[in-house]
């Protein structure tokens, strides 16, 4: 652990067991210390989801140890997440010595497997003990472990089998770390990020892109490290600068605010299909595809070139097929381009400015029409929540929003305000797994945070309460409660009644939300409507802790409601074109 903390391992998440005890008292020590941050969790897959947000806001690989057994096995869903949405973490787990595997013996299982679909590496010490490695072999098996995690960002499995006796006196210890402080090995800091040598040999293969042609750039959500997000940003305003192209930017990408050529509104623009006469764009798409559907129809139907570049994600990311992919960064390709014979800064970019104009002007009358849509007052909706409440949160804070409606509605009714936050949303495997637990994780780092969050969703990590009375964890739990699965409302199931059509998707729990966080001493308010919504969140904000906000919606009457809008938006232009309000 101490070889840990040296490679720049800060923060570590410690489940309960007898056969993890040496590594239990270890982190303890360290923790007295003052060398690392350790939280204690008695659930394995809430604390894995913690480790994930500590590990995606810091950049570094957080760990997680666990006993042996069924508790390696809950570890999976943050693994799957860690997996997909690119963060480094590391899973330390015991493990029965090969003296006591496949004989009967009590709480052995075959948990070296129990990961391996979704791990970056697997490590492993000696089978008859740890205490069979020496200095040389332990120092490796970190560095290797260390590395493996945050080359290409992602999870990496350290499993150590642990021989009796496992659980040393106070005075053996004392005389361990006495002759540790004075000789402890020395493993260096640094982190071996290999340049990719051979960059200039692939450059050939992707300058298809005619840059003073028109475009757009999809930029989806953020899956390089962090630390390289801000020669991202600026790789991508140099980019827009000299093609002149829109950006369609997902409140995950990271994105800054200030970013010229940002479409803030580029979900209805697409779902409401008033860019009908573009359909020879070329797209450049930065990371994986948004959760839009009204995006992979246009995509489909434009007869361009496509391409598709990842942060280092050799996977392929173009589901739809029509792309080619780079995988090695936009920092780099961008800085290829720009070596290019054809570069010239002075080309003339006329047709790319005036398609930008056509829609800065569209994006700007949707927003007009939201305005309108979306008075600040009356009964709760939650189109209007996701329009108001980036508005209403001030920007230093940081957003998580849960997968389903959440993340959806942000995409299409948050417009410009989303990209004043930083956002976090998980959307490599896009489930509903630890949403608690990863807002308390992110907020251990990020600060002040808020979740934006369905009832199904919270209820699904209601363990994640338990970090609340053991962390000062600032975070603003968000609840919007509609009584179940609000996003199923908004797909075209029609094969049950109503009464089957409850029982099956949306599955409605009857647990009082407020009566839970009173259990868990979680301060809370319920907010009666949008005219209380501002006291609220002043009220939050002045709290220490975790707290909840609730606020109650109609599912069915919001599906509703999206529906209308929509219909009333093509109305609007259609009007508005008529009457020469907005000229094409």
């Amino acid at each position: 652990m101490e070889a840990f903390h040296a490679k720049g391992l800060e923060n570590v998440v410690l489940c309960p067991g007898s056969r993890s005890g040496p590594l239990a008292v270890a982190v303890g020590k360290l923790s007295q210390l003052g060398r690392i941050r350790l939280i204690t969790a008695i659930d394995e897959r809430s604390a894995a989801f913690i480790a994930l947000g500590l590990s995606a806001v810091s950049g570094k690989a957080s760990a997680v140890i666990t006993t042996s057994g069924t508790a390696v096995a809950n570890l999976l869903p943050a693994v799957v997440e860690a997996d997909y949405s690119c963060h480094p973490l590391l899973l330390l787990t015991a493990d029965r010595p090969s003296r006591l595997k496949n004989c009967g013996a009590n709480q052995t299982v075959n948990q070296e497997e129990f990961l391996k679909p979704s791990i970056r590496s697997f490590f492993e010490g000696p089978k008859e003990g740890l205490h069979n490695l020496g200095t040389e072999g332990l120092n490796n098996l970190v560095e290797n472990s260390w590395e493996s995690a945050h080359k290409f960002p992602g999870p990496v499995h350290v499993n150590l089998p642990l021989e009796e006796p496992l659980h040393s006196t106070c005075e053996e210890q004392e005389k361990i770390w006495n002759i540790f402080s004075s000789d402890k090995s020395k493993v260096s800091a640094s982190l071996n990020t290999n340049n990719v040598a051979d960059l200039d040999e692939l450059q050939n293969s992707f300058c298809s892109l005619e840059f003073s042609q028109p475009g757009v750039v999809v930029v989806g959500p953020w899956r390089g490290k962090v630390h390289e997000l801000v020669s991202f940003r600026e790789s991508l305003c140099q980019f827009q600068e000299y093609s002149g192209w829109p950006i369609f930017a997902d409140p995950l990408s990271g994105v800054s605010i200030d970013q010229p050529g940002l479409i803030c509104n580029w979900e209805m623009i697409l779902k409401a299909d008033l860019i009908t006469k573009y359909n020879n764009l070329q797209v450049l798409r930065l990371g994986p595809t948004s959760s839009s559907r009204a995006l992979e129809k246009w995509l489909l139907g434009l007869n361009s070139n496509h391409l598709v570049i990842s942060e280092g994600d050799i996977r392929c990311l173009d589901y739809l097929g029509l792309a080619r992919q780079f995988n090695y960064g936009f920092t780099a390709w961008w800085n290829i381009m720009r070596r290019q014979s054809f570069y010239d800064e002075e080309h003339a970019k006329t047709l790319s400015s005036k398609i930008l104009s056509d829609f800065y002007k569209i994006d700007l009358e949707i927003t007009r029409y939201f305005d309108f849509k979306f008075p600040f007052q009356g009964n709760f909706n939650e189109p209007a929540i996701a329009y108001w409440l980036p508005r209403l949160i001030p920007k230093s804070l940081s957003i998580m929003l849960s997968a389903s409606s959440p993340i959806r509605d942000c995409l299409t009714y948050s417009g410009r305000s989303s990209l004043s936050h930083r956002c976090f949303g998980f959307r490599g495997a896009s489930g509903i797994d630890g949403t608690l637990s990863l807002a308390m994780g992110i907020s251990l780092v990020a600060g002040p945070t808020v979740l934006v969050t369905g009832d199904l969703a919270l209820l699904h990590d209601s363990n994640g309460w338990l970090f609340s009375s053991s962390q000062e964890t600032p975070l603003i739990v968000f609840l919007i409660d509609n009584q179940g699965g609000g996003i199923f409302e908004q797909i075209p199931i029609n094969t049950f009644s109503r009464e089957y059509f409850e029982k099956l998707f949306s599955m409605p729990q009857d647990l009082n939300f407020l009566e839970l966080a009173n259990a868990y001493q979680v301060p809370f308010r319920q907010i009666a409507s949008f005219d209380d919504l501002q006291f609220a969140i002043e009220w939050a904000l002045a709290q220490s802790g975790t707290v909840l906000l609730r606020v109650c919606t109609n599912r069915i009457n919001d599906a509703s409601f999206r529906k209308s809008l929509l219909i009333d938006l093509v109305n609007y232009f259609e009007d508005a074109n008529q009457n020469g309000f907005i000229s094409s």
